[in-house]
């Protein structure tokens, strides 16, 4: 996969900077706006490539390795990286889940898995607990929320992906 360099970047914010080049012919262009411009750019590269990095730690985590060790694969302390990506107060494993929420948790990645999603986020937390009877619907119930028309609405907006990979499915930031 080739990857940008430098000089398709610049001709990028280039074309996408309509207001760079001042009318009346002056020689310098708006150096400000072009800024401002390469900033948005700049960003829509840098977060695919922060998506990607989270996600091996994401997994690295999954697999049993220490903040220590990350820490080293990055380059960084073992500060810095669980201030970066948020280490949890509290592992909540199998063991420690009520039977209700570990049956939704299967739901939940069923949910992904099926639209070919290749990560956890809050839509298929909320399907996945809404799939049956517990302790999350009935609270909607007494709320006077009806479970299943949350669950058929959700469902609607789940999109398809193009993923495979399903044992590859990594919780997004807000559904941690």
């Amino acid at each position: 996969m080739p990857f940008p360099d430098l000089d398709c970047l610049i001709a990028e914010v280039d074309r996408r900077c309509d207001t760079a080049h001042r009318a009346g012919g002056q020689e310098q262009p708006d150096w400000l706006a072009l800024l401002a411009v390469a900033t948005q750019l700049a960003g829509e590269v840098q977060a695919p490539a922060d998506n990607l990095v989270e996600d091996y730690v994401e997994h690295c985590r999954m697999h049993g390795s220490p903040w220590t060790d990350i820490g080293a694969a990055l380059g960084v302390t073992r500060q810095a990286v669980q201030q970066h990506f948020h280490a949890p107060h509290k592992h909540y494993s199998p063991e420690t889940m009520t039977d209700d929420l570990r049956q939704a948790m299967v739901y939940v990645k069923q949910a992904a898995v099926q639209h070919r999603n290749n990560y956890i986020g809050t839509e298929h937390l909320l399907w996945g607990l809404t799939t049956q009877d517990n302790g999350a619907t009935r609270l909607l119930q007494a709320a006077g929320v009806s479970p299943e028309t949350l669950h058929r609405s959700v469902e609607a907006r789940l999109s398809m992906g193009a993923s495979h990979a399903a044992e590859r499915v990594a919780w997004t930031p807000y559904s941690r």
